[in-house]
């Protein structure tokens, strides 16, 4: 029997964002600066108008962002959404969402980044506090994350010292990383890999199994990283 993989096309996930409007310090709105350390991601712009600013070892860049780009980074690029006018983002993810599920770092201090637990205190959102408090977590997250992303600006050899507290802080999730990556991309290359083994020896038995699937998102405005989310649990 042909191996079937039923997540989304390569083991990708999606969610809808509408990034925060919230103004900082510097007078920009947008969301929280962060890095992904195994997981590229892709911004398709669907509304709205803004940019993304990027930090990464080969110097700072802003993209602008429009309906109809498709702008994608990999691991490693410390990123921030701009919005200056109700920008809006379908966001694609790699390995089946691992960037909302725990593949990411935000640009906090390097006081904060060193120890776990108060990493963990600085960044939480208490998903079950009533939403005034939701959104004062998510905007003081928000703001003690850039205070780190200028100082990485203004002195970006900095990076390297971010990148290696960044990798201690995950080290105890690799495994699960794993299973999930296990589970989904590397099951769609393999189902990918055996299909075409089997339609070469003339074998088209998967071709009978065709099914279709539709999903409506799970959850509508989840406070994330760099807007609210509108996210689904299947994909």
């Amino acid at each position: 029997m042909v191996t079937a993989f039923e997540g989304l096309p390569g083991g990708v996930a999606v969610s809808h964002l509408c990034v925060y409007d919230w103004p900082a310090a510097d007078g920009v709105s947008g969301g929280t600066p962060h890095m992904h350390l195994t997981c590229s991601e892709a911004y398709v712009v669907t509304g709205g108008r803004g940019s993304v600013q990027t930090l990464t070892t080969s110097g700072y860049e802003v993209t602008p962002l429009a309906p109809g780009t498709v702008a994608r980074f990999t691991p490693g690029t410390v990123h921030r959404l701009v919005n200056e006018d109700d920008l809006r983002i379908t966001v694609l993810m790699q390995n089946s969402g691992l960037p909302e599920a725990g593949d990411a770092v935000l640009t906090l201090p390097p006081e904060y980044l060193a120890d776990p637990r108060t990493y963990a205190a600085a960044t939480a959102v208490p998903a079950d506090a009533p939403e005034a408090e939701r959104e004062r977590a998510a905007r003081a997250r928000r703001d003690l994350a850039l205070e780190g992303y200028q100082a990485l600006r203004e002195a970006p050899e900095g990076l390297a010292d971010f990148h290696r507290a960044a990798a201690a802080l995950v080290r105890p999730r690799l495994a699960v990383w794993g299973e999930r990556w296990r589970k989904g991309a590397a099951a769609a290359a393999a189902a990918t890999g055996e299909q075409l083994d089997r339609l070469e020896q003339g074998d088209l038995s998967h071709l009978a199994d065709a099914v279709v699937r539709a999903e409506q998102p799970s959850e509508h405005g989840r406070f994330g990283m760099c807007g609210r989310l509108d996210v689904y649990k299947g994909v």
